[in-house]
Parts: C-alpha cells; structure tokens; sequence
C-alpha cells in the first residue's frame, strides 16, 4: 500500500506513521519527494487496514499498488535508481559497459583481456570462475583459483569485477573477492540463492532466465530487495523462441517495459543474446537505442584459444570498434559513458 501526505507533513509525522506499520509486522518505507512525502507498507493489508491509517490528519490518501512485485515497482519508487558497483555507477545518465572473458583461464589470458577492455573504455571487468554449463564435460571454471586470479588484475587495474555465483555456498567466497555478485539466467529463480545474495550488501546482476517472462524477472528481483539488498541491476540476456538463427532471441521489447514499470537499471547482454560475434555490436547499439542503462560483453584477447564461448566474444579490435562505435548513440540517448 502506498500512504501519501499532505505537503504540511513533517519527519516526524511520517515517523509515527512508520512505527505504527512496523508494530503490526509490516515493511514501512519512507520515500521523501520534493512536494510530498510517500509512505508505503509491505504485507497483509488486511492487517494495514486495521490501523485506519487513512483517519490520520495528515494522510492525504492511500493508494494500493497493483503489481505483484512491489519493491521493484514505480508505483513505490518512481526515480530512476543508480547502482553503484565500487563507486562506478549503473542508471540514470550514466551508461556503463561491463566487459572481459566467459570465463577466468589463467592469469595472463585474464590481464590482456582486461588491459584491452579497460583501454578501449569499460568501467567494470566481467570473468567467470564458476560456469554453470549445458553439457558436463565442458569447462566448468577454475573456481576459487579463478576468483583470486580475478581479484588480483580487478586491484591491480583498479576495475571492479562481476563474477557469477552459482550456489548458496559460493557466496561468502565471491563476496569477497569482486565487487558485484552476478546470477546467471539458470539461476533466476533459484530462490534460496536469491535470498542469500539479498542478505549481501554487494549489487547484484540479476539475468532474465532463457524461458523468463519480463514479470518472473521482477518477481525474482523483488526476492533480493525483500531481504534489504536494493542494488539490482537486471540484464536480458535473450530467451528461447521457436527461431534458430541465433542461439537465444535478444528480446529488446523488454527494455522500454522494464524502465516503464521498474525504477531498477537494465543491461544487455548482446553476446548470449545472439551467440553470433557478427552481431553484437549492432545489437550493443540498438540497446542503447531502446534506452538500455549499460551492457554486458564478452571479450577474450584471443578467441580462437578461448575454453568458453569463444564463438560469441569479441577479441580487443572489436571491442575497441564496438566502444568507439557507441559514443554517438550514448550521446543521443542523452547519456555518457
């Protein structure tokens, strides 16, 4: 339920309000705005209505919010969200590029990869140590070897590193070593992981799994914002259609939706979207076009060497074309990078 006051309202009539819906065993929230402050309540509203909250002198009035996912909503929070991942920020006028390998595979193929994407411009360095893949005798990753190897060029170029996380049990160690939690779109809804990465304070990038409709989306990120993490960034990664062409259907469709019902900020990953190294960077563009926040890219100093998904990723030319290449839409967007 939203509770909007009259402009007269104060802090500490909002403040009264807020320990009246936190005796009762609901979520208050306090959300100041530059005319009026809103107040908002998550949980049973039967158990809301009992307060006769809409009696108090100052309630202008209450407002139900409609959606299943409330945390996620404009409805509750109608400002854009900026999710700062080491002080590199994601949303609002910033459009941000998060690059680097699949996968972590020793430390040098990890330095050149990062040196090549931070000198072309990225602001943050993606590598996985733990892959989740279709088929078991694929690379799974070099996991807790791959996380320090991470960590180590992420402090020595002094780029914040995303990785993903893949169980409840790896998130204490990926914790520790990057700077942003990433769960990957067989994960979205493994809800016990959800959980666990919310009770983090690190952002979070969530990925739209592959048969993911735009609401399982933003249920799946309302589970981490329930448990007190706001700093979620989602990511359409493509789902599965009936075309074969590509690997995945890159569905930009969902971008103006999300930022219309959602105040969370959106990334797109061109390189499992299409699973094609041809069209990445004409999919990064429409992206920015359809009023993406940022992206999500694969690169790889020497794809033809690569042990993960090296078919999709760009090698540091590319990237550097793909980088230059975006400068103009990002500033017809209205944004820098």
């Amino acid at each position: 339920m939203i509770i909007i006051l009259k402009p007269g309202a104060t802090k500490k009539d909002a403040d009264e309000i807020i320990r009246q819906i936190a005796a009762v065993g609901l979520k208050p929230l306090y959300l100041p705005g530059t005319e009026r402050t809103v107040l908002g309540a998550i949980g049973d509203e039967r158990i809301l209505g009992k307060l006769h909250i809409e009696n108090h002198p100052l309630v202008e009035r209450l407002s139900p919010v409609l959606t299943p996912y409330k945390l996620v909503s404009r409805e509750i929070h109608p400002r854009d969200t900026v999710v700062r991942i080491d002080g590199v920020p994601v949303g609002g006028r910033h459009f941000t590029v998060i690059a680097g390998p699949c996968a972590v595979e020793d430390s040098r193929q990890m330095l050149l990869t990062a040196q090549a994407v931070k000198r072309a411009g990225a602001r943050c360095l993606r590598g996985g140590a733990y892959k989740p893949r279709t088929s078991p005798y694929s690379f799974q990753g070099l996991g807790l070897e791959g996380l320090q190897i991470l960590h180590e060029v992420s402090r020595t170029l002094q780029m914040p590193a995303v990785t993903e996380v893949v169980e409840v049990a790896d998130v204490t160690a990926v914790e520790r070593y990057a700077s942003a939690f990433q769960v990957g779109a067989r994960n979205m809804q493994n809800f016990r992981l959800l959980k666990a990465v919310g009770q983090s304070r690190k952002p979070v990038i969530l990925k739209r799994g592959m048969a993911a409709s735009v609401e399982d989306l933003l249920l799946a990120a309302e589970y981490i914002l329930s448990e007190g993490n706001p700093s979620v960034i989602l990511c359409e990664r493509g789902i599965r259609t009936f075309e074969t062409a590509t690997r995945y259907t890159l569905d930009l469709n969902a971008i103006p939706h999300i930022k219309q019902h959602s105040h969370l900020p959106v990334i797109v990953d061109p390189s499992h979207g299409t699973g094609v190294r041809e069209y990445v960077i004409p999919m990064a563009k429409a992206a920015v076009a359809c009023g993406a926040d940022g992206l999500l890219v694969e690169v790889h100093h020497n794809p033809k060497e690569a042990l993960s998904d090296g078919h999709q990723s760009l090698d540091p030319r590319e990237f550097a074309r793909l980088m230059k290449g975006l400068r103009p839409y990002v500033a017809a967007a209205g944004r820098r990078m």
